[in-house]
This record gives C-alpha cells, structure tokens and sequence, in this order.
C-alpha cells in the first residue's frame, strides 16, 4: 500500500460584499486568483477551489508555487489551509 504524501499550505484571503451582492474573493499571495460566491460560505469554498485549481496550473507549467509566511498580525484574517499532494 502506498501513502501519498500531503503538504498543507495556508492562504490568506480577501473577502468583500460585492457591489452587484455576493461576495468577492481575492488570494494576495496567488496574484490573479480570484473567486466569488452568493453567500459566504459559498465565498470560502469557491476559494478552496480556486486556490487548488491554481496551483494546479503552476504546476503544469513547471513554475514554483509561492508560500505564504502567515504573522500573527495576517492569522486574524481568515486563512484557508489547503492539501494538496506533494
């Protein structure tokens, strides 16, 4: 049986009410990954999918996926831990 290995990465994330209702959702460490979402919790998952999808396409094309380094001042944001095989 082989175990796949998980690397855990955190992410900040921007969340806004929308100006047309919802909510935006913006990724500053993954420039140009950006989501939305009717409610907020929509918002959050959206972001999970956008965040893994985006990395997926770093990787495809053999560029380095960028770390985060999360203060204490960023963890009273929300932070979305993402697994993802190494």
């Amino acid at each position: 049986m082989s175990k796949t290995k998980t690397q855990i990465l955190n992410y900040t994330v921007h969340i806004k009410p929308s100006l047309d209702g919802g909510f935006d959702v913006s990724v500053p460490a993954l420039p140009g990954c950006l989501t939305q979402g009717d409610t907020y919790e929509e918002a959050i998952s959206m972001a999970r999918e956008c965040i893994q999808g985006f990395i997926e396409a770093l990787r495809k094309q053999g560029l380095p996926v960028p770390k985060e380094h999360v203060s204490l001042v960023q963890r009273l944001k929300l932070v979305l831990p993402i697994a993802l095989p190494a």
